[in-house]
């Protein structure tokens, strides 16, 4: 993954096992079960669309695309009311609206691929079918981006359309830009890939196709803090929902390109994007078909969103847009750079309520806004204290117990002897500072935690106060490693920690009063390593208010990690000062 022909071979090869999956008709692509909330129509259309993220860009830009006949003849088919495969008319809210975007990108791309081999009657009828999709109401957030798309498909086919509905497309969009690049998904707390892949990427497409300059400038500085979320060697932090959609984490790096954005010098931005996609070689993301599984460093059910159908990893293809560009683009002729030297080892994003810290080329993510609790999983997604690019975040795998729990990175509160645990789920009177996010939490009508997270790479620092009208059991973990290759643990009254060849990982009680344990979370908790151990401080609260504070170590195993682990962060340094209070203040 070096250069331009091994992409187009790689979106080759993805698109391959997708081959015998078509229907008679071309028009649906059925990869198995559908156990998403949209009907099973939707979720065979998504298939069949998704891989036109990478298949248009391949197309744009000359190169020859696999099995193209299949998709021609499923456009045809599936936009044909009278048609048994007909995909039926999109409503409010619908899932055809999103998959009729990645029609509309591929005629805007490439239309003597998609749209020219097509006859009068059937041209007619596709447009007809993309028209009806443009009144309907959407989801009040990056939603509002897919009949733009389609509109811009429309436009270079020269289909005409009513350009107000995209005026107020855009026009809501607008009120979602938060200053510095960065967008809220929606009027929600939600700032996470769907800024990079969904919000600039289509930004970005909008203003190249349409010669405009409404999101460039945006995009170019949005990129100097997303380059944080990067480690050395190309991972990028698993944080937030649609983690599946895998290496579309790094299609930003692609639309700056494409889009003529000089954020960072070509090399740089090759870096990223290339790194990245190196980074998934050899991860085993497909299943013994070749189809790309739900899941994230494997094939992982659970960390499935209820909107995920067998179809949806496909969107990981938009990474590949730089295809669009001609084999003599000084993105291509450019010499990758490496990870871009003198990067700060702390920066704070307060956009997106976070501290990011580098050490030893790794990223951790210190989160202290966001949250979902619509979302399956949503407290493990975004209201975990850290995300880290070398040990992920683990998944509850059920209600009773730490093994079963997986509380990697949270602190987790019994009420009822240890059987069952709440943790934080929606932080409340968030603050960013220099190097500290908090934010206020309760898990019990008369609980009320504060808690503060400082970066000390490659520590960092966590601080609770707890206010508790009822006796708790409380579990901190560490972050949690791969134990397949071996791991050693040890514990003792104050400390936890575990070295594995995937990394080295412990806490430290900076008090001293709570027991250290190390558990074997349950299988296909964490979403790098399938069987993992997680250090664990263990204490009891009566009723009354309490610190807690502990330090959290993450790192390469070796030598450094295990001098790191003598010298902890100071006790005396913690909580920060001036302290903020329940209400922010």
């Amino acid at each position: 993954m070096r250069s331009r022909t091994e992409l187009a071979r790689r979106v080759a090869e993805l698109v391959e096992p997708l081959v015998p999956r078509f229907s008679a008709g071309r028009a649906r692509v059925r990869l198995g079960v559908n156990t998403a909330i949209h009907d099973d129509t939707a979720a065979e259309l998504e298939s069949f669309a998704r891989p036109l993220w990478g298949l248009a860009p391949l197309a744009a830009g000359k190169g020859a695309v696999p099995h193209a006949e299949l998709w021609l003849r499923g456009l045809a088919h599936g936009s044909d009311p009278a048609h048994p495969e007909y995909w039926g008319e999109p409503g409010d809210r619908d899932q055809r609206i999103v998959e009729m975007a990645a029609i509309g990108f591929a005629l805007a791309l490439a239309p003597e691929q998609w749209w020219d081999p097509l006859s009068g009657p059937e041209r007619d009828r596709l447009a007809r079918w993309l028209l009806s999709a443009l009144p309907r109401e959407t989801a009040d957030n990056n939603w509002h981006f897919f009949p733009v798309l389609i509109g811009l498909g429309l436009d270079r086919v020269g289909v005409s359309h009513d350009r107000s509905l995209t005026a107020a497309r855009l026009a809501r969009l607008e009120t979602f830009h938060l200053g510095d690049g960065w967008y809220a998904d929606g009027p929600t707390e939600r700032r996470d890939y769907y800024v990079p892949w969904a919000m600039h990427f289509y930004g970005l497409l909008y203003d190249t196709l349409t010669g405009g300059d409404r999101f460039r400038e945006r995009a170019a500085r949005f990129a100097l803090d997303f380059r944080h979320w990067f480690a050395d060697d190309g991972a990028a932090v698993p944080y937030g929902r649609s983690l599946t959609y895998r290496w579309a984490q790094a299609a930003f790096w692609g639309a700056l390109p494409f889009a003529g954005v000089g954020a960072l010098p070509l090399g740089v931005v090759k870096g990223f994007l290339l790194r990245h996609l190196r980074w998934w070689e050899g991860r085993p993301v497909t299943g013994p078909d070749g189809l790309l599984s739900l899941g994230y460093g494997y094939p992982q059910p659970a960390l499935a969103e209820q909107y995920n159908a067998p179809g949806s990893p496909y969107w990981s293809l938009k990474a590949f847009l730089p295809l669009a560009l001609p084999e003599d683009h000084a993105f291509w002729t450019a010499p990758e750079e490496p990870p871009p030297a003198g990067l700060p080892a702390v920066a704070a994003q307060p956009h997106a309520g976070a501290v990011l810290m580098r050490a030893h080329g790794d990223v951790t993510v210190l989160a202290g806004r966001q949250h979902h609790p619509w979302l399956r999983h949503g407290a493990e997604k975004y209201a975990k204290f850290a995300y880290s690019t070398r040990f992920g975040f683990s998944l509850p795998s059920g209600p009773l117990g730490l093994a079963q729990g997986a509380y990697d990175s949270m602190l987790a509160l019994s009420d009822d002897g240890g059987a069952h645990y709440r943790v934080r789920e929606e932080p409340a009177a968030p603050d960013t500072a220099a190097d500290t996010v908090s934010s206020t939490w309760r898990p019990w009508p008369d609980v009320e935690i504060t808690t503060w997270l400082t970066a000390a790479p490659p520590w960092h620092v966590r601080v609770h106060r707890v206010r508790s009208g009822r006796a708790l059991h409380t579990a901190e973990g560490a972050f949690a490693v791969d134990r397949d290759a071996g791991a050693a643990g040890a514990a003792g009254t104050g400390y936890a920690r575990a070295s594995a060849p995937a990394g080295f990982t412990g806490l430290r009680d900076l008090d001293g009063l709570r027991e250290g344990e190390v558990i074997d979370c349950l299988p296909g908790t964490n979403v790098l390593a399938r069987r993992t151990a997680l250090p664990t401080l263990i204490g009891e609260l009566p009723p009354g208010e309490h610190w807690l504070r502990c330090s959290v170590l993450g790192a390469p195993d070796g030598p450094e990690a295990e001098a790191a682990w003598r010298q902890p962060p100071d006790p005396r340094t913690y909580p920060p000062e001036p302290p903020i209070t329940g209400d922010g203040t």
